[in-house]
């Protein structure tokens, strides 16, 4: 294992004890009532117009 795996199992560990932290639950609550519906919305259709045809180039 590198310093750098270490690193990276660190940060996912901390990442796991914090969503379940009453803090961390509490932030994810409140960020999905504020955020969810906008994230549901449809993709505009010029916006995924663009991503096309940024893609075919």
């Amino acid at each position: 294992m590198t310093a750098g795996d270490k690193r990276k199992s660190s940060v996912e560990d901390t990442k796991a004890e914090n969503q379940e932290s009453p803090f961390g639950i509490w932030l994810s609550r409140g960020l999905h009532q504020l955020f969810d519906d906008v994230a549901n919305e449809p993709i505009p259709d010029e916006l995924l117009r663009l991503i096309e045809e940024d893609r075919n180039k």
